[in-house]
């Protein structure tokens, strides 16, 4: 860890050189992120332009797997592009992360469908996502580093607080370009060619990133390590084959990145899925909600970066883990309430069992989305989580055909489950909302139609889960940073913040939806996150050390 000393804040404020730095680090960081998060957004159109071949289930399936896998390449990326950081620099660095990005992207928007190229398309599209995987995975540690590298003593967590903003405002823009996109060309021409759009202006954002990044100097700390010799030559070997420095990698990712990376993804990615997939809002809408909360609430980054640096990086960040854990809960049933009343009211009131033979019903869990379900008891209760149906399961008479009860009326299953007409209309005459009737109470015909009652509730709630994802994310490169020494900084705090954000965040609505699939209970997905972060609380608590005085020049 690097050394622990008294510093007190530079008087006055920053530098026009200081205020450059961060501009330009945060600018091509947004842009990444918004190259990234295109992909994830548009994941159903780019199943059916890439994924032709494929029932339109499984197209689903393979887009989100491929998005996924941008995920889990992350770390990777991290210990590349780490490593490269601490030997040659963080300029030249995170200049080739955002090229790698930039062109990644750029080429998806030009990429022939597969009814045009076949086979060849999807297979280089998966290549293209992991490039932009890659690439993101050495980005951000980049950025983060050099901004503290070039801030005062006492001011590194309000510096750094700039970087944190940049995967929010990445996901803002992406949801913007989109939203106008889609607005100016109808849905049927966006969903042809105009989804390309928000691809190719990537190439434009590339060419103002990479100009703004080729003024940039060398950070002062790395230079001046680099010039005096005392850089390292194996990083790698250093940051995780030495258990004093491999220690520190660990305490970061299970005592403050791990519990920061599920509180960030259930605020703003699973809040999304939660809204369209479970309470059946249109996509329209559910991007705007999410939209407001984040334009409200991207500020408060930069309050409790600030806030770290008076008070220490620790506390926030435990106590956003600790206050998100104990009130997920009630917020998103508060969020059922007013976005899907009729829902709400049919869980609560609707007794719905899937009664069968135990031996015929095996488990849902299918967190990536490759399992193919068979047996009839698990397209049965399939079908009932997809249409957001809260059940349990009943063992039924050895050799039984499967039932759905509801409210003790019982329907034979039939198949396919997606049109299982018996079920369908019995659960709609118990008070179940038709599946895929988005609801008229929450429906927004414009960006500004936020006054409605209803409306406004949600966009308070999902600004309050943002407030928590400010405030674990905050100040968490600040602490980063500051947990490992200059020569081997890049390559040590990339890989935690990658593991914690890439794949305990990044596969958390995944597998969220696994856990209420398995479970029959819409908001049991939750308790992925919350578990996390509490075990993210007690970690830190006991292990993770304050690093708000630490000098990072050595």
């Amino acid at each position: 860890m690097a050394t622990m000393t008294t510093t007190s804040p530079r008087a006055g404020g920053m530098t026009k050189d200081e205020r450059f730095v961060i501009f330009a680090s945060s600018l091509g960081t947004v842009f990444e992120w918004y190259d990234f998060y295109l992909y994830g957004s548009l994941a159903a159109i780019i199943g059916a332009q890439f994924f032709s071949a494929y029932p339109p289930a499984t197209r689903d399936i393979f887009a989100l797997l491929a998005f996924a896998a941008g995920f889990l390449v992350r770390p990777f990326g991290a210990i590349v592009f780490g490593r490269i950081g601490d030997i040659v620099g963080r300029k030249y660095t995170f200049l080739v992360t955002i090229l790698i990005m930039g062109l990644s992207t750029f080429i998806v928007g030009l990429l022939p469908n597969a009814a045009t190229i076949g086979i060849a398309a999807p297979i280089i599209l998966i290549i293209l996502r992991l490039l932009q995987g890659l690439a993101l995975g050495g980005e951000y540690g980049g950025a983060a580093t050099y901004v503290a590298e070039h801030s005062p003593p006492g001011k590194r967590g309000y510096y750094t607080s700039f970087i944190q903003t940049t995967a929010t405002l990445g996901l803002f823009l992406s949801l913007l370009v989109i939203l106008f996109t889609r607005t100016i060309l109808g849905e049927a021409d966006f969903a042809a060619w105009g989804w390309r759009i928000p691809f190719l202006l990537s190439v434009v954002l590339l060419g103002v990133s990479v100009v703004i990044r080729l003024k940039l100097n060398e950070s002062p700390v790395f230079q001046k390590m680099k010039d005096e010799g005392k850089g390292s030559k194996a990083p790698l070997t250093e940051s995780f084959a030495r258990w004093s420095n491999a220690k520190i990698v660990l305490i970061a990712l299970f005592g403050g990145v791990m519990g920061q990376g599920v509180v960030w993804y259930t605020g703003q990615f699973y809040a999304l899925f939660f809204l369209q997939s479970i309470l059946q809002v249109d996509g329209y809408t559910a991007n705007l909600l999410i939209a407001w909360s984040l334009l409200l609430g991207t500020g408060f980054f930069i309050v409790f970066g600030a806030l770290s640096d008076k008070i220490g990086r620790k506390p926030i960040i435990l106590a956003g883990c600790l206050i998100a854990a104990l009130t997920f809960f009630p917020i998103f049933r508060m969020i059922s309430s007013n976005a899907n009343p009729q829902l709400e009211k049919a869980i609560e009131t609707v007794k719905v069992s899937v009664i069968a033979d135990p031996k015929g019903c095996g488990d849902l869990f299918n967190p990536v989305g490759t399992r193919v379900f068979s047996a009839p008891c698990d397209l049965a209760r399939d079908f009932l989580a997809k249409s957001s149906v809260k059940y349990d399961t009943v063992a039924g008479p050895a050799g039984s055909p499967v039932k759905i009860s509801v409210n003790g009326t019982e329907v034979p299953y039939t198949k396919p489950a997606d049109s299982n007409a018996g079920a369908t209309a019995a659960l709609q005459a118990a008070g179940y909302p038709k599946r895929g009737a988005n609801p008229t109470l929450v429906k927004m015909s414009h960006p500004f139609d936020i006054f409605r009652p209803q409306v406004a509730a949600i966009i308070g709630l999902l600004f309050v889960l943002v407030i928590f994802v400010t405030m674990v994310y905050g100040p968490i490169a600040a602490m980063l940073v500051e947990l490992f020494p200059t020569k081997i900084r890049y390559t040590s705090m990339s890989l935690p913040y990658h593991i914690g954000n890439g794949w305990f965040g990044g596969l958390l609505p995944a597998t969220s939806f696994a856990i209420v699939a398995s479970t029959g209970d819409i908001y049991s997905g939750l308790w992925y996150p919350v578990i996390f972060a509490l075990i993210t609380v007690v970690v830190g608590f006991f292990f993770l050390p304050e690093t708000k005085d630490v000098d990072i020049s050595k």
